[in-house]
């Protein structure tokens, strides 16, 4: 099994001991993003630009692996107030188009850096590089 670093630029660099995302064969397994901006290292404010900033960061580790959003398989959310779940959805249809990735949204106490949502998923393509 060998397991490939991805990496990007505009996504924010890891704040702990883990990688942005993890290729082996055709599968990623990406880190969770909270709405840190990649550059200055800052949580956006407010929940829809993290919400946003969130689906950015994922896209950008997406495409650094060689895929995209459309390739996520498997999505997890983490939310600090459910009650923004209604938000999510529509944001997320911004970004995703049919057939959806499988999800989980949990409503949670804390998150990193009191950050308001954080994603992770798993992400399936076709290119084996």
């Amino acid at each position: 099994m060998t397991r490939i670093v991805i990496h990007s630029e505009q996504a924010p660099a890891a704040i702990g001991t883990y990688s942005q995302a993890i290729k082996i064969d055709n599968v990623v397994y990406l880190s969770g993003q909270i709405g840190l901006d990649p550059y200055s290292m800052e949580l956006v404010d407010g929940i829809e630009a993290q919400i946003r900033r969130v689906f950015d960061n994922l896209k950008a580790v997406c495409e650094a692996a060689g895929g995209s959003l459309a390739d996520i398989a498997k999505l997890n959310i983490f939310l600090t107030d459910l009650g923004n779940f209604q938000l999510v959805n529509q944001i997320m249809g911004e970004y995703f188009t049919q057939p959806y990735p499988a999800r989980a949204a949990l409503g949670i106490n804390t998150l990193p850096r009191n950050a308001l949502v954080e994603m992770d998923g798993i992400l399936v393509i076709n290119n084996q590089s």
